[in-house]
């Protein structure tokens, strides 16, 4: 297969005219490459041609193929510069002394004086990769100015002017903030706003984020009026395309989840399939999930509207001004240096994409983020689209692990290839973000996506026809998990972060908002821990972040089964002394970094990973073990406890203000909830108060630096004297419910083989935690996470005993459960038995009152 030379916005370059914005055209094809060959594969179907460009009003100006090559051929990583502020831009090719290729200098004389700018190169040339919507569409991106309103002083600080950061100092100043300060160090949209493919959708495997993405497909929806910026939002609806069992089965897991939600979601036959996308090879398609409303907006034109909408409100945004460093003061607030000068500011944000890991590095954070290389395909007019009555639905071939959609009356669409295939942006995590870096692209491959490619020309056959006149391959940021970072940070007060985004676009209005409401309001509106940045700690490696983003993006479109496990970076350094003695006994568990035992095998069991939509190999044998504890006597390894010790002259005074529940006496034990200002849950912890002002509290795995850095915000914020350690990783935990054994974590596996040994007479065995889980439940016992959060308060989820009203400290939350008893509840948790032969509830499912047919909640 020809591998394209690398891209100059070859047929999409984009010019300003008065103020409408128009797209230049893509003149049929008149040249062809003699040594183009075609993959044997497509067996002739693959037309891959490079279209002349013509600029302006007339034909002038053709780049030509061979121009092309000549001047970007090179190093396969070399990326493409655009460099200079706002009606200045220069392209050069990464690596070269900074001249105009030869190529650009003729389509810059073919273009007409009056666009020429007096010698600037194309003063109001977009550098976006192509337009969206119709050219009627209007976009005002307002100059900044450094020397006029320049700050000193900030309430807020934003790093960074994609759209999430845009989009926060928008949701801040609405809200009422003043003194809110974006800076951005080219220009705004530089680094992945600019070329993402703009998809919205309702849908999310989650459930926490399908809130995220409500709002913002809400907000989009509005945005234009609010502001009189043009958008470019399009909601043809999409369909994600089920062709095999597996996949129908998880479509059905997806709907039993969503129907509580307010997005609308339908499980569609495949004739509805096709009267939607009636292009479609109908062979292997058996259902579809139906999102009405999903679409696809334009990144730019969205940016530009939340700009307009913060200075609206008040917000200032600055650029081009870079943060050259950060200062922590001792009073909690910041210095932001800039070449303009010195900015203090109350809080800063770190919103700057790609070039997160070095606004981190600025005051010793590694955060645990990597450039992935993304592309996606551009086509000429396709006869058949253009003859459509409506806009496609976007449509996600999940076998085929590639998205489509509309673009003009073309296609577009995008793959993520596997993880032996994608490529990663290693050298900007050890060398850094090469300087000037803002709206460039990488070189385009189109080898390592023609799996793909074929793939979407057997569901979508008029793709064989079609004409490609535009590749994007550019750099999207992905966490370790795929999911972004977002939140306050534990360890260094007043930084907040917004970062680690592979979608972008439709996180970027509900984050905004999410962020603005916590920062504001001083609590989440929502529990939405799964982005936690404190999720991570240091046993995240720059070796286990690449190996996770490799998995996470090359795992985009796999099938989503409960209790999935993913392998790759394990284990880390996070083990506990019996990981060597039980590993080979057992299935492992993935927990905030730890390994621990899911469940143990015996002889005849199916042993291994085996993921389901029905009960699987681990479901008789957790029964068992289950019956073990019931019965007889089991051992499970707790390790990953996160534990801290607090200790001084003010740690009861400390704890007695972050907890309901009365602080223990020495020698004892409790369970206590820390609570927001609002009454919700934010953490369940285990209080141990083990000589006289000095304590041991307890909590679950997942939520270790999520519940220290609350307690730690607390300590400073009273300024009580209290010295507050993280012993984590010092201490091991083996236990049976109700009985748990703190030590050296050294001595696990001595302590283990005693406690072994002397149980043997009575049948000791091991259990995980699947079967703990299970037990719990039965027992109607609350765990954080599922029955409790910061979406409920613990009046609705039953923990009235451990909660004292009556106690003489004014804990946090205190008076607005006051207020909320006086009230009434108007929900509460109850405990259901339900009936089922092979497929048992995981959480999150719809509860059906069938009586009326509608939806009453939803299970924990």
């Amino acid at each position: 297969m020809h591998r394209f030379p690398k891209r100059l916005h070859e047929a999409a370059l984009q010019i300003l005219v008065g103020r409408s914005l128009r797209t230049l055209r893509a003149r049929p094809p008149l040249l062809r490459d003699p040594n183009e060959t075609r993959s044997a594969a497509s067996q002739g179907r693959v037309r891959l041609r490079l279209l002349a460009l013509w600029v302006g009003r007339g034909v002038s100006g053709f780049l030509q193929r061979r121009h092309t090559a000549q001047a970007y051929r090179g190093a396969e990583n070399s990326a493409r510069s655009c460099r200079g502020s706002a009606g200045r831009r220069t392209w050069i090719a990464a690596g070269s002394d900074g001249g105009e290729p030869a190529m650009l200098r003729r389509a810059l004389r073919a273009l007409p004086s009056t666009l020429r700018g007096g010698g600037d190169p194309v003063p109001s040339l977009s550098a976006r990769p192509f337009a969206r919507g119709a050219s009627s569409e209007r976009w005002e991106e307002k100059p900044s100015s450094i020397e006029t309103r320049w700050k000193d002083k900030a309430e807020t600080v934003i790093i960074g002017g994609g759209c999430v950061g845009v989009s926060l100092a928008y949701h801040l100043a609405k809200a009422g903030m003043k003194d809110v300060l974006l800076l951005e160090k080219s220009e705004l949209t530089a680094g992945s706003t600019w070329h993402a493919a703009g998809l919205t959708t309702y849908f999310h495997p989650g459930i926490n984020l399908k809130k995220i993405h409500y709002y913002s497909i809400k907000l989009y929806e509005k945005l234009e009026e609010e502001t009189g910026q043009a958008v470019g939002f399009h909601q043809p609806g999409s369909i994600r395309i089920a062709s095999t069992p597996t996949r129908v089965d998880e479509c059905k897991y997806q709907m039993a989840r969503a129907g509580w939600h307010p997005a609308e979601q339908y499980l569609i036959e495949p004739e509805k399939v096709q009267e939607l996308f009636p292009l479609l090879n109908m062979e292997k398609v058996l259902a579809g999930l139906y999102n009405p409303g999903d679409g696809h907006i334009d990144p730019y034109s969205l940016t530009m509207a939340l700009a307009a909408g913060a200075r609206k409100y008040g917000a200032h945004l600055k650029y081009p001004v870079q943060v050259t460093n950060l200062k922590y003061r001792s009073d909690g607030t910041w210095e932001v240096e800039t070449p303009h000068g010195t900015i203090q500011a109350n809080r800063i944000v770190n919103t700057a994409g790609f070039w997160a890991r070095e606004i981190g590095k600025m005051i010793g954070l590694q955060h645990p983020l990597i450039p992935v290389h993304h592309q996606y395909v551009v086509t000429a007019t396709i006869p058949e689209v253009k003859g459509l009555k409506r806009e496609l639905p976007v449509l996600r071939d999940l076998e085929g692990s590639y998205y489509l959609r509309q673009e003009r009356d073309g296609l577009l669409f995008g793959p993520y290839e596997n993880q032996e295939k994608m490529k990663l942006q290693e050298s900007w995590v050890t060398h850094g973000v090469p300087p000037g870096f803002g709206k460039e692209l990488f070189e385009s491959d189109l080898d390592r996506i023609m799996d793909h490619v074929e793939a979407a020309m057997e569901m979508v056959p008029v793709l064989k026809q079609a004409d490609i006149i535009n590749v994007v391959a550019g750099p999207i940021t992905y966490s370790p998990d795929i999911l972004p970072m977002v939140g306050p940070h534990q360890g260094v007060r007043n930084y907040w972060v917004a970062i680690g985004f592979g979608y972008g676009i439709i996180h970027a209005g509900g984050i905004g908002k999410y962020l603005s409401d916590w920062i504001i309001e001083g609590e989440p509106s929502f529990d939405l821990i799964e982005l936690d940045p404190n999720r991570y700690g240091k046993w995240t490696t720059t070796k286990y972040t690449e190996a996770k983003a490799r998995e996470s993006y090359g795992f985009n479109n796999i099938a989503g089964y409960p209790k999935e496990e993913r392998f790759a970076g394990r284990p880390t350094e996070r083990v506990s002394g019996l990981y060597d003695v039980l590993k080979s006994k057992c299935s492992m568990g993935f927990h905030a970094g730890w390994e621990q035992p899911h469940w143990f095998y015996k002889s005849g069991d199916e042993i291994g990973y085996k993921p389901s939509f029905q009960r699987t190999n681990w479901f008789e044998p957790v029964g068992r073990e289950h019956k073990q504890v019931m019965e007889k006597v089991g051992v499970i390894d707790l390790t990953p406890f996160g534990k801290f010790s607090i200790k001084g002259s003010d740690s009861v005074k400390l704890l007695d203000h972050l907890f309901a529940n009365v602080i223990p006496k020495v020698g004892f034990t409790n369970i206590s909830h820390m609570l927001t200002p609002r009454g919700k849950v934010y953490a369940e912890l285990t209080v141990s108060h083990l000589r006289p002002g000095e304590f041991l509290l307890i909590t679950g795995s997942g939520s270790e630096l999520h519940d220290l850095r609350w307690i730690e915000e607390e300590a400073v914020r009273g300024q009580y004297n209290v010295e507050i350690k993280n012993v984590t990783e010092e201490l091991g935990v083996l236990g049976e419910l109700g009985w748990e054994l703190y030590h050296r974590r050294e001595d696990s596996a001595a302590l283990y083989s005693i406690i072994m040994e002397t149980g043997y007479e009575e049948g000791i065995d091991n259990f995980g935690t699947y079967a703990m889980n299970s037990l719990r439940l039965e027992k109607a016992f609350r765990a954080w996470g599922a029955e409790m959060n910061c979406d409920t308060n613990p009046l609705e989820a039953g923990l009235t005993y451990f909660i004292k009203l009556n106690k003489p400290a004014d804990f946090i939350g205190k008076q607005a459960l006051k207020q909320m008893k006086e009230k009434g509840i108007e929900r509460r948790l109850v405990y259901l038995t339900l009936e089922t032969e092979n497929v048992d509830p995981e959480g999150n499912e719809s509860v059906w009152y069938s009586s009326k047919a509608r939806i009453v909640d939803f299970i924990s």
